[in-house]
């Protein structure tokens, strides 16, 4: 029954990331969106931008002779296509071959270009630290060299001579150029960084929502758990009471077995719609999938399940002290809820019982509901005893179930519930409920 929840938690997280990429999706625009579905087009685009940045140079080259610098800006190009999937290695073919184009060509437009798309590369792919520690290997021997070719002793060694300019306008031009080569290359790292960090954050959003969804639906299907619990436990425990105190009745006072099968039929259709309900969840019948809170309809009011108690064998003593209970469906819904598996538990497992008292107290914004009874035989009640040992020392008979969804429905309010036996014996469970105006409507 509850592998339906469970395949709607999975569809729940998928749901979730698909929304998410979705979002991404319609953020990027058609051109960045078709890149971004088709990486070997963006390559193609990438190497495509870097012949158009050094096509004056390729042209200067060829024109001069000089084909060694030609192939070297060929061999960038080619190294590009390779930067998604092996971004280190093609910042280091990069860097060293911009330093021979530099060599034999260092008046060339944009010759730099290359490590511009292979550091932005590494840094969407790598860490910051890694990526600044690549930026400062790969940029120092460009910057340079660059400069020692223009102004240093490495000028004479070119192969067709310095650009023919006065001492001091090729001083200002190597400095002005390595520093350029130097800002657009943390540029291009510092864009990197920035669109990996935004890459984290969407992802870290979308775990955070994922997370989120996954938190709901537990939370849903132990709510769900619960209100199970609560139903087929007490009904089945009533009706079964019922049964057999009708085969003894029914041949002693007719008219009171038929007040007794009554009763076992009320329960019954009571029990069955209440599950129809909860099961309506699992279907997607429940408005957003949420389990019931609907408000306590007459047939499932307190005074009906007192009755049934009665009914059942119970000798229940009620009484009210204070104004009456919020208005609040939901509130409501965990008082009976918590009356219901108290008096359960009393009625599975109290021994010799007398006499058996529930008291609501309404005073300064709490409620308090006390459920006690004087059962001799009374031994750590399932459901409100939990798992371990119970005041007293004695063991419980239950698996600790009720007590656990009593405290989760407490908790909603911020309140407590606890269960022992009191020194007089017997077996108590107290509920004390805040309620402060609109808190438990949310």
């Amino acid at each position: 029954m509850l592998e339906e929840p469970m395949a709607k938690d999975a569809s729940a997280l998928n749901q979730v990331d698909a929304s998410f990429a979705a979002l991404a999706d319609r953020r990027r625009g058609r051109l960045r969106r078709y890149l971004h579905r088709h990486p070997r087009a963006m390559d193609a685009v990438v190497v495509l931008c870097y012949l158009l940045l050094v096509t004056p140079t390729t042209v200067d080259t060829v024109a001069d002779g000089g084909w060694a610098a030609t192939a070297l800006l060929a061999a960038v190009a080619v190294a590009l296509s390779f930067r998604r999937s092996h971004p280190m290695a093609v910042v280091a073919a990069v860097a060293v071959l911009e330093v021979g184009i530099t060599f034999l060509h260092p008046w060339g437009s944009n010759v730099s270009g290359g490590l511009w798309f292979a550091l932005y590369a590494l840094a969407v792919q790598r860490s910051r630290r890694f990526s600044i520690t690549a930026l400062a290997l790969a940029n120092a021997p460009l910057s340079l060299l660059y400069f020692l070719t223009l102004v240093g002793p490495l000028e004479r060694a070119l192969p067709n001579g310095g650009p023919a300019a006065p001492e001091n306008s090729q001083l200002v031009f190597g400095i002005v150029a390595g520093i350029t080569i130097t800002l657009s290359n943390i540029i291009a790292t510092g864009i990197g960084i920035s669109v990996r960090q935004r890459r984290e954050h969407e992802q870290e959003i979308a775990a955070w929502a994922a997370r989120t969804a996954e938190l709901g639906s537990v939370t849903e299907r132990n709510r769900i758990a619960r209100e199970m619990h609560d139903v087929v436990a007490h009904s089945l425990t009533v009706m079964v009471t019922l049964s057999d105190g009708a085969a003894v009745v029914v041949r002693k006072s007719p008219d009171r077995a038929a007040v007794v099968l009554a009763e076992l039929s009320r329960t019954g259709r009571t029990a069955l719609a209440d599950m129809r309900r909860v099961l309506g969840v699992l279907r997607d019948e429940s408005p957003a999938g949420q389990a019931p809170r609907q408000p306590l309809s007459a047939g499932n009011s307190l005074a009906k399940l007192l009755e049934g108690f009665r009914t059942a064998g119970l000798p229940l003593h009620y009484s009210h002290t204070g104004p009456a209970l919020p208005d609040d469906a939901a509130f409501q819904l965990t008082v009976y809820r918590i009356v219901q598996e108290s008096l359960t538990n009393v009625l599975r497992y109290g021994r010799a019982l007398s006499r058996v008292d529930v008291s609501m107290v309404r005073a300064d914004g709490t409620v308090t509901i006390e459920v006690l009874d004087d059962g001799r035989g009374t031994v750590g009640q399932a459901g409100t005893g939990g798992a371990g040992t119970v005041a007293g020392g004695a063991k419980p008979l239950g698996t600790g179930q009720g007590l656990t969804g009593m405290r989760e429905r407490a908790g909603i309010y911020g309140g407590t519930v606890e269960a022992g036996r009191p020194a007089a014996g017997g077996w108590r469970v107290r509920a004390v409920l805040n309620w402060n105006g609109d808190q438990g409507k949310s």
